[in-house]
């Protein structure tokens, strides 16, 4: 039945794009914290009469320190803004998926039988998850700026 495999493979940009919406959700960094009780550690392993590297790693133990310290005061606005968003932010996911997809699907067969619906579904998906994510944006930016603005003036 080539009808059923078609729809499939219409089917399957939309599913990929399904499939990294919830993959965003799961992704960590790494854990900066553990490493230093890592390199702490080590540190303390080290014989006494190793001082130069003793003294390396605890160079290094600093700048992993001060990077933590350092991340920490330059985030603090950004997660201001992130927790004044009042949208989903997977809309911006959806979003940037849509417009991926759309991009891929414009690259295959065009005389494939169901290219033009599907073409025309994923424009409207990337726009209608636009708009939802402009939306969302506009509401926190104007949320964080309320708040900074209160914040000033000490109400």
């Amino acid at each position: 039945m080539p009808g059923i495999s078609e729809i499939a493979l219409a089917g399957a940009p939309i599913a990929g794009g399904a499939l990294l919406g919830m993959a965003a959700g799961n992704l960590k960094g790494p854990d900066i914290q553990a490493l230093i009780v890592k390199d702490m550690d080590l540190l303390a392993r080290i014989p006494e009469d190793q001082v130069q590297r003793r003294a390396e790693l605890q160079r290094i133990i600093n700048l992993r320190i001060d990077d933590l310290i350092a991340a920490v005061h330059r985030n603090r606005e950004l997660r201001e803004l992130a927790a004044s968003y009042e949208g989903n932010w997977r809309d911006i996911v959806v979003f940037v998926c849509a417009v991926l997809f759309t991009v891929v699907w414009w690259n295959v067969d065009h005389a494939r039988t169901n290219w033009l619906l599907l073409f025309i579904v994923l424009i409207v998906l990337s726009v209608m998850a636009g708009v939802y994510a402009a939306r969302g944006i506009v509401r926190g930016v104007r949320s964080f700026l309320h708040s900074r603005h209160r914040a000033a003036h000490g109400q």
